[in-house]
C-alpha cells in the first residue's frame, strides 16, 4: 500500500485509506464498505497487440467491447485472463489493481463517467484495502484518457 499511498501523496491528491473484509469484485468491495456499486472503481486490463492497457469504470457498470476495441484501435483487443494478471502484475493481488498508470506501468483510459462522479473508491492493490478520493481531483494528476467503455455510453450513440 505504501507506493501507492507515496504516489498519491507525491501528486497532491488527498486520500482516506480504508480497511473492509476480503472482497475479489469491486461489487464486493462495496458491499463491504456499506456503498453504492458505482462509487467503487474497478481495473480491467485489457490486452492489445501484445501490451496492456488499464480501464478503468465504475463497478455497477459493464464494458462495451465494442467501444473498448474502437478506444485503443485494435479489433482483437480482449480481456487479459488471471494467469496474465498474476504474472504481470504479482505487486497486487489479483482483483485489486488500484487505477494508477505509473503504478501499473501501463498506460490508463477512464470512462468519462468515473472522472464527473466526485468521492469513489478503488482497491489499493490488496483485497483487504481500498482508498477514497475525490475522482476528479485524482484523474487530474494522474495520467489517464478519458473516452467512452461502458454499456451506458453505448446505448446513448446514434
Amino acid at each position: 500500500m505504501s507506493r501507492l499511498t507515496d504516489y498519491l501523496t507525491s501528486k497532491g491528491v488527498a486520500f482516506e485509506v480504508l480497511t473492509h473484509e476480503r472482497a475479489f469484485r469491486g461489487i464486493d468491495e462495496a458491499r463491504a464498505l456499506g456503498i453504492e456499486a458505482d462509487e467503487v472503481l474497478k481495473t480491467v486490463i485489457l490486452d492489445t497487440g501484445g501490451e496492456h492497457v488499464a480501464l478503468v469504470l465504475s463497478s455497477g457498470a459493464r464494458l462495451d467491447m465494442g467501444l473498448v476495441r474502437e478506444a485503443v484501435g485494435d479489433p482483437d483487443a480482449h480481456l487479459a485472463n488471471e494467469d496474465e494478471l498474476t504474472r504481470d502484475f504479482g505487486g497486487f493481488e489479483l482483483g485489486a489493481l488500484p487505477p494508477i498508470g505509473p503504478l501499473l506501468a501501463v498506460p490508463v483510459i477512464v470512462d468519462p463517467e468515473v472522472r464527473a462522479h466526485g468521492p469513489v473508491v478503488f482497491a489499493a492493490g490488496s483485497q483487504t484495502e481500498s482508498v477514497k478520493v475525490d475522482a476528479g481531483e485524482l484523474f487530474a494528476a494522474v495520467p489517464a484518457r478519458v473516452m467512452p467503455l461502458t454499456e451506458a455510453w453505448a446505448l446513448g450513440r446514434s
